[in-house]
């Protein structure tokens, strides 16, 4: 394992993607996913200029929360309601929205320290019966139905797209993408600011830079292959 050296490349890949979109390096956000990696692997990270994680599981967050006390977490799992309690105080983001009744529980537990948490909607673009996430067509439904929660903010979309070898069929998904976060970035509602499209894994992050992506997730292309035996 060479993070330094992936990352180097995974910092090259995300500049000349930025390029082809127009863009600058700086305009899109890495999110290094630590899940499974001891925090040995995330000091290294912090070391080569990366100080932004992400973690699928509150109970692995919890252990290195306190580890690695000067990083910016970011959960982008399934969360469920039971656990908001514990890492409410704790992230900077939750990008896995996908109900009404989450987000009220979002919404309650941040009004208790009084803090608004951003948040991202997590859209099941492929309409996968493993995925978690809201389909399309849902959308404007439930923006109205999370108008009314003052404590959080939403911020933008987010997906994980069908596994495929199919390059072309994956950027189908990210154009789509990117045509819903561009709708609903104009809305009237007080507790929106759309400005994050969040997609793009270690498999395809340039691709989803290419269709208007500005927050990617990447585990394995920087930390190398998941340690199982460590996942709780």
């Amino acid at each position: 394992m060479n993070i330094s050296r992936n990352l180097n490349e995974v910092f090259k890949n995300i500049e000349n993607a930025a390029i082809r979109s127009g863009r600058k390096r700086d305009d899109i956000m890495l999110i290094a996913v630590s899940k499974t990696h001891p925090v040995e692997a995330v000091f290294e990270a912090q070391k080569c200029g990366v100080n932004v994680f992400g973690e699928n599981k509150v109970q692995e967050l919890l252990e290195k929360y306190d580890k690695v006390p000067d990083a910016k977490w970011h959960l982008i799992g399934h969360l469920q309601r039971n656990k908001v309690k514990y890492i409410i105080d704790k992230v900077e983001m939750i990008h896995s929205l996908d109900s009404i009744e989450l987000a009220a529980e979002i919404n309650k537990r941040a009004e208790k320290i009084k803090k608004v948490m951003p948040v991202l909607i997590q859209i099941n673009i492929g309409k996968e019966e493993s995925k978690s996430g809201i389909f399309e067509e849902d959308i404007y439904s439930f923006m109205e139905g999370l108008s009314v929660f003052s404590n959080i903010l939403v911020s933008g979309i987010m997906t994980i797209p069908p596994a495929t070898d199919n390059k072309d069929k994956t950027r189908e998904y990210f154009k789509r993408m990117k045509e819903i976060f561009d709708k609903i970035k104009v809305n009237n509602y007080s507790n929106f600011d759309i400005k994050y499209l969040s997609m793009g894994m270690s498999s395809d992050y340039e691709i989803a830079i290419e269709e208007g992506a500005n927050i990617i997730r990447v585990g394995t292309g920087i930390f190398g292959s998941r340690n199982y035996s460590k996942e709780v």
